[in-house]
């Protein structure tokens, strides 16, 4: 990786012309008073500070000028991904997800799409695509090299059951949709090396847990990393700040989620533990070949060292000028 040097405001540079006005005036100053020395018959003075002043007020110029350019190391990098593996994340959006520990408290939903953006960053070599999960999954962004475009995506539209749900029931979620991911192509068929990472609170309505893991065996087999967002104590609130009766929390939804765990082959962490999600995510994955995937870059302005040097020649002129 090398980094070139450029200059993002190059025509900015001819600031830098402010630099003749002074030697301009200098240079006609010192030759009418060497003519007027002639014309008197009077020697030339001693120390040639005019000429030192000029000089710094030139330096200063030129310096700013550099500034005004914005000089700036760029380093391209390759972005390298792995070939031969893809995750994919889902988000819970049921209206349960919007439970909290208060009024003002972060919902399960806003903890849940903070972690995805945590996982994502930890899997900057795996392509990762995410969607949404209620009673049907749906697809926000395919697997995809692209960390930025996964962030604005959970950022901006993932929503608490947007789209709605198929069915207007009291308890919405469902686990059994997990194996539309598997079947549906939403993995690419190069990655032969699947993860579904599914962040949910776990309070689903019942599934048929042998139908889900035999989907989900299917070859190329896709591996399920479970990560329960949940705490007992917290409650869905209304727009005035009172806790809605009709949720109570599921008490039951961590077993549900250990079942489905045990049945697949996969596993279940909670949402403190995102450390090793990542890290089950990494051993499920192994290594593999890689490609290229589109080029970084990364930009690291310079402009502040010239404006920074200029103020040497400029302190020195000035010092010289009231030494007189």
């Amino acid at each position: 990786m090398l980094a070139t040097l450029t200059f993002l405001s190059p025509w900015a540079a001819l600031v830098a012309i402010a630099a003749v006005l002074p030697v301009a005036t200098f240079a006609l100053g010192r030759r009418r008073l060497r003519l007027l020395r002639l014309h008197l018959n009077l020697a030339a003075p001693a120390g040639g500070g005019d000429l030192a002043v000029a000089g710094c007020l030139v330096a200063v110029c030129a310096l700013l000028g550099v500034t005004a350019a914005q000089p700036a190391l760029v380093r391209e990098t390759a972005r390298r991904v792995r070939s031969d593996a893809q995750a994919y994340i889902l988000i819970d959006t049921s209206r349960s997800m919007l439970a909290a520990a208060s009024a003002t408290g972060r919902t399960r939903l806003q903890r849940a799409k903070a972690a995805a953006i945590s996982l994502r960053a930890n899997l900057p070599d795996i392509a990762t695509g995410v969607g949404t999960a209620t009673d049907r999954v749906l697809p926000n962004l395919l697997p995809s090299a692209d960390g930025s475009a996964f962030e604005r995506t959970v950022a901006t539209a993932i929503d608490s059951e947007q789209p709605p749900p198929i069915e207007d029931r009291a308890r919405v979620t469902t686990l059994s949709p997990l194996a539309e991911v598997a079947r549906n192509g939403t993995f690419a068929p190069s990655a032969k090396q699947r993860v579904l990472i599914v962040l949910t609170d776990g309070e689903s309505r019942p599934f048929d847990l042998v139908e889900l893991s035999r989907v989900l065996a299917r070859r190329p087999a896709t591996a399920l990393v479970l990560i329960h967002v949940w705490r007992g104590s917290e409650a869905v609130f209304d727009p005035t700040g009172a806790r809605e009766g009709a949720y109570q929390p599921d008490r039951t939804a961590r077993s549900q989620l250990d079942a489905l765990a045990r049945a697949t082959g996969g596993s279940v962490f909670a949402e403190g533990d995102l450390g090793g999600a990542v890290a089950r995510v990494r051993a499920l994955l192994e290594t593999g070949p890689t490609e290229t995937a589109g080029r970084t870059t990364k930009v690291r302005t310079l402009a502040p060292y010239p404006a920074l040097l200029a103020l040497l020649p400029l302190g020195l002129a000035l010092w010289r000028r009231n030494r007189r």
